[in-house]
């Protein structure tokens, strides 16, 4: 394992530089670039204040991503139908609830309907890749058709519709997560 390179990786999700890191953990810039290039090593006292900074601990940095799951194939999807609002939902990534965005499909059947949804922090995205679509956002109603895209934060309670007499499906992501 790349001891630096770990902490480089940390340090920029965490959104801060060299010079904050090696502020907050009474070193040096310096030292830190040197920690992050693995011309030296660390204390364990000293990679402990780093890490604990750094928003984790020495054992879940020294635990290793290996089993962590990126592709995902049809078997790993979950599916769900909702009869009385004629709509299908497909989970892309199984337990995306705890990342930061949720990818589904929704497949909105001729009359369907998506939940209606209310505001809250984020943004949304979607691409139709088949029908057309009404996006309603709170007192707005905009078409969006086959290979058109809409993003937007929801401020407003927001809904998909299908008033078309095709079915029509849509990738939507969302994020933080709410699906």
């Amino acid at each position: 394992m790349q001891i630096g390179e770990k902490i480089k990786r940390l340090r920029i999700e965490k959104q801060l530089t060299q010079e904050e890191l090696a502020n907050r953990c009474e070193l040096s810039k310096g030292f830190i670039s040197q920690v992050e290039n693995d011309l030296t090593s660390p204390s364990i006292a000293t990679l402990m204040d780093i890490l604990e900074t750094l928003g984790t601990n020495l054992t879940n940095f020294f635990k290793e991503d290996e089993n962590e799951k990126i592709t995902f194939s049809k078997e790993d999807m979950f599916e769900t139908y909702n009869e009385e609002m004629k709509f299908n939902l497909r989970w892309l990534v199984p337990n995306a609830q705890k990342n930061h965005m949720e990818p589904i499909i929704v497949k909105l059947e001729s009359g369907g309907q998506y939940i209606n949804e209310e505001p809250h922090t984020g943004e949304e995205f979607g691409y139709v890749l088949s029908g057309t679509i009404f996006l309603h956002l709170g007192e707005r109603k905009l078409k969006v058709k086959k290979g058109e895209s809409f993003y937007f934060e929801p401020k407003a309670n927001h809904y998909i519709s299908n008033e078309g007499k095709a079915d029509a499906e849509v990738i939507w992501i969302t994020t933080p997560p709410s699906f």
